[in-house]
């Protein structure tokens, strides 16, 4: 394996089709009824933000990861296999928060067996430390 390494931020987010209503306008005493035809169904996204550790100029990769329903352990390890092609024999220190499924004794295990792969876990309540979330925000 050489010897380069990134420097790669994780983060999940649930997406739903449902509409994000706040506050519309009516005429007083007349409460607006919206209508949709849209169902309650919901996946997720997981985004990974790498950046080179020794070489800046080489510029940050984005990549994505949808699914129905909701990450579990397996399913982000799937990711991760994802992330290991994408980054093809590069050194990977992964970054992020605390989830369960992150630190599960299955995902312990899988990744003890990995030897292009360090994890690191952000501080609790620091969002502001995982760039991912700035994509999240938009």
């Amino acid at each position: 394996m050489n010897t380069r390494a990134w420097i790669v931020f994780l983060d999940e987010s649930g997406v739903s089709l449902l509409p994000q209503v706040r506050r519309t306008y009516a005429p007083r005493g007349r409460t607006p009824l919206l209508r949709h035809r849209l169902n309650w169904k919901r996946a997720s996204m997981a985004a990974a933000l790498g950046y080179h550790a020794t070489d800046p100029d080489r510029g940050p990769r984005l990549c994505f990861h949808l699914k129905p329903g909701s990450y579990d352990t397996t399913a982000l390890i799937e990711v991760l296999e994802q992330i290991k092609a994408f980054y093809r024999g590069d050194r990977v220190i992964l970054v992020w928060d605390g989830l369960s499924a992150h630190w599960s004794r299955a995902m312990r295990a899988w990744v003890a067996e990995q030897d292009w792969l360090t994890l690191e876990r952000l501080p609790a309540y620091a969002p502001e430390l995982n760039p991912v979330e700035l994509l999240w925000s938009s």
